[in-house]
């Protein structure tokens, strides 16, 4: 099965969960920068947001180039990581406009931690599709940013009623630790 359908699906996805995201921001009433100041909590949830999508297309990217094959659970699973990647701009809203209230930093949290769990899911679907000697198997062969993000993200829902800058920190330190792609695909890419 080809993967060119699935890829390209996944982008126009991608790409309508960023028009949606950018959509909800609102205009202030006012030309001043004080006018600003009300919009910095949902200005804050949109980058962060806008920073994840981007990190998730960016890494799909890179292990659907890497797979050489794909089947039915494949796409299911792909399937499984869009639906929730398509709740990021709900999340997002609901956060931002609450200025950071914590059950939306709660939920945000939840859904990171969805989403990173449909990842893995796609990439075992992947990694068991395709050969031992695959790029794509070589090189996530030993991921641990995958389950560290994933176990961050559940740690940071309950740390949300806590203090929701400890939960917000935690968002922001994984999304730091995935800003750049998996170098590993693409140095198994190149031999």
């Amino acid at each position: 099965m080809g993967k060119g359908r699935l890829e390209a699906f996944s982008d126009g996805v991608i790409a309508i969960i960023i028009t949606i995201m950018v959509l909800e921001l609102k205009v202030p009433h006012g030309a001043d920068m004080a006018a600003l100041m009300p919009l910095i909590p949902v200005l804050l949830s949109y980058v962060l947001s806008f920073v994840y999508v981007g990190i998730y297309w960016n890494n799909h990217h890179h292990m659907l180039h890497a797979a050489s094959v794909i089947d039915g659970r494949v796409l299911w699973a792909n399937l499984h990581l869009l639906f929730w990647l398509s709740l990021i701009p709900f999340a997002t809203g609901w956060m931002g406009e609450n200025h950071f209230a914590p059950v939306p930093v709660a939920l945000y949290g939840a859904m990171l931690f969805m989403s990173s769990l449909a990842y893995l899911i796609l990439e075992r679907a992947l990694v068991s599709r395709n050969a031992n000697n695959s790029p794509l198997v070589l090189a996530v062969g030993k991921d641990y940013k995958g389950p560290i993000s994933s176990t961050l993200y559940l740690l940071a829902v309950p740390l949300s009623f806590v203090h929701v800058w400890l939960a917000f920190a935690v968002y922001i330190g994984v999304a730091i630790l995935w800003f750049l792609p998996d170098r590993r695909i693409e140095k198994y890419l190149q031999h």
